[in-house]
C-alpha cells in the first residue's frame, strides 16, 4: 500500500501548481454536490485513501465475522430475561425491543468502525451503528470529485482503482428484507423518516433517487408529522406507509417519545414495515462493549467468537468511582477515554490525550461517574500522509490519523468509508475529515 501511496505522492509533487489547480476544481465540486452536515459541507484532503485488494478482503471477513456476534447478541436479549438486565434499558425501550420479529433479518443495517493499522492488519473497533449509519453519499460525491484532479487521472495510468456502490445496494438489500415481511405487499410506498428540522441532505435524496429507480415509491418524511389514522401510518403527503427505511436513531426517538407516537404506534401494530426495528438498538448503544466481554456473552460465543471479542473489542466499563480508582483514571489520562453509553456524532466523547490538561480530564471524569458513562481503553489510531493543498496552496505533507468504516448490509459486507483528523481523536468535535475510498491494484 505504501508503494501506491508513495506513488501518487510523487504524482502530485511532479506538477505541484498544477495539482493546486485540480484541487480548486475537486473543492468547488465539493461545495455545490455534497452532503452538508448541520450546515457544513465535507471537508477533505488532496490525497484518497486507498486500500489494496488484500485489504478489502480481509475488511470484509472482519465485518461478517463481527456481524455474526451481534446477531447473537440480539438473540440472547430476546430469549434471556438475565442478559437483559445488563443492558438496564428503560421499560418502554425494552418492550420496543421484544416484539415480535416480523421480517427474516435482526440487523439490516450497520456501520461497523474500527482503528485499523496497515502495517500488522491489527485492529480495535470503535462503535458500531445502526438504523442511522451515514456517509454513504459524502463517499460517492468524494469519488466523484477526485475524478476532477490531474494527479488521480495520472495515478491510473499505473493503477486500477475501484469504489464501492452504496445505494442502488442498499435498495436491494431492503427490498429483499421487506419481501420476507409477513404483511408485505406487491409495490410497497417506502418513507425515509427521521428527524430534520427542515434541513435534509442530499444522502437522503440519494436514496430516494434510488429507491425511485428501482421502481419503488419513496417519499422523505419528518417522523413528527407521522400520522396514524384507521391502522395506517399516513406521510405528511396523505400517502400509506408500507415500509419504513429508519434512519430516526434510537435514543432520539425515546427523548422524543410522546412527539412520535404514531411512528410507535404503527410499529407497535405491526401496521407498517420497519426497518430496522428497535432490537438494532442492543447492539447500537456503547454499553454492548462492555458487554460483549461479560462470561454471560462469552457463554454464547464460539471458541474462535471468543477470541475475536478478546483480540479486537477494547476494554471498556462502567464509569464508576471503584473503577476510576481501580485503574487511577485520574493520573493516566492518556490511557483513556470515556463516552456517553448511548450517543452518536461522538457527542460527549473525552479523550485524557487530546489535549487536555489534568484537571480538565479530572472534571469531566468526576462530572461523569454514575452518569451512564463508559471507561474504555485508548487505542492510538494508524496515521497516514497526506496534504491540504485545498485550504493552503503552501500547504506540508502531515501525518492524519484514520478511522475505518465498514458497511454491512443485510449481514453481508458492501463497502468501506474513510476519515481521517489532524488529532488522534478523529470525531466531529475536533478536526475531522473525510476521503475518497478507493481498492487499488497495479496493472
Amino acid at each position: 500500500m505504501q508503494k501506491a501511496e508513495e506513488y501518487y505522492k510523487n504524482l502530485t509533487d511532479k506538477d505541484f501548481e498544477k495539482s493546486i489547480e485540480s484541487a480548486r476544481c475537486q473543492h468547488e465540486y465539493i461545495k455545490k454536490y455534497t452532503a452538508r452536515y448541520h450546515g457544513y459541507y465535507v471537508h477533505t484532503l488532496y490525497m484518497p485513501k486507498m486500500f489494496t485488494e488484500e485489504m478489502a478482503a480481509f475488511f470484509e471477513k472482519s465485518a461478517n465475522t463481527m456481524y455474526k456476534i451481534l446477531e447473537k447478541v440480539i438473540l440472547e436479549y430476546r430469549k434471556n430475561e438475565e442478559y437483559r438486565k445488563l443492558f438496564a434499558f428503560e421499560k418502554r425501550l425494552e418492550e420496543l425491543i421484544l416484539r415480535p420479529i416480523h421480517y427474516n433479518c435482526l440487523l439490516p443495517i450497520a456501520r461497523i468502525d474500527i482503528f485499523f493499522n496497515e502495517d500488522d492488519f491489527l485492529f480495535k473497533f470503535c462503535e458500531f451503528n445502526a438504523d442511522g449509519s451515514s456517509a454513504m453519499n459524502e463517499d460517492k460525491e468524494l469519488n466523484q470529485a477526485i475524478k476532477l484532479t490531474s494527479t488521480y487521472n495520472e495515478f491510473l495510468n499505473k493503477y486500477e482503482a475501484r469504489t464501492f456502490e452504496l445505494f442502488d445496494s442498499w435498495v436491494e438489500t431492503f427490498m429483499k428484507i421487506y419481501k420476507t415481511y409477513d404483511k408485505a405487499c406487491e409495490k410497497p410506498y417506502v418513507a425515509i423518516v427521521d428527524f430534520f428540522g427542515g434541513d435534509i441532505s442530499r444522502e437522503f435524496t440519494a436514496f430516494k433517487t434510488a429507491f425511485e429507480k428501482s421502481g419503488v415509491e419513496c417519499e422523505i418524511c419528518e417522523i413528527t408529522a407521522l400520522r396514524y389514522e384507521g391502522g395506517k401510518l399516513l406521510s405528511p403527503l396523505g400517502r400509506q406507509i408500507d415500509a419504513v427505511y429508519r434512519r430516526a436513531v434510537t435514543c432520539d426517538i425515546m427523548r422524543n417519545y410522546n412527539k412520535v407516537l404514531p411512528f410507535i404506534k404503527a410499529a407497535e401494530n405491526n401496521d407498517v414495515c420497519l426497518i430496522g426495528d428497535f432490537q438494532t438498538q442492543i447492539i447500537h448503544n456503547k454499553i454492548v462493549f462492555k458487554i460483549l466481554h461479560d462470561t454471560m456473552t462469552s457463554s454464547f460465543l464460539t471458541d474462535e467468537e471468543r477470541q475475536f471479542v478478546k483480540d479486537h473489542i477494547p476494554y471498556t466499563a462502567s464509569l464508576t468511582a471503584d473503577i476510576v480508582e481501580k485503574h487511577n483514571v485520574l493520573k493516566n489520562k492518556n490511557k483513556w477515554v470515556i463516552k456517553p453509553e448511548d450517543s452518536y456524532a461522538s457527542k460527549g466523547v473525552f479523550a485524557g490525550v487530546e489535549g487536555m490538561t489534568d484537571e480538565e480530564w479530572e472534571k469531566e471524569v468526576t462530572e461523569n461517574i454514575d452518569n451512564h458513562y463508559l471507561l474504555q481503553e485508548y487505542c492510538e489510531p494508524y496515521a497516514t500522509w497526506n496534504i491540504d493543498i485545498t485550504h493552503d496552496e503552501n500547504a506540508k505533507y502531515k501525518k492524519y490519523s484514520n478511522i475505518t468504516g465498514m458497511y454491512v448490509y443485510g449481514g453481508k459486507f458492501a463497502g468501506l468509508y474513510s476519515r481521517i483528523a489532524k488529532n488522534s481523536i478523529i470525531s466531529t468535535q475536533y478536526s475531522e475529515m473525510s476521503l475518497p475510498t478507493i481498492i487499488v491494484k497495479e496493472k
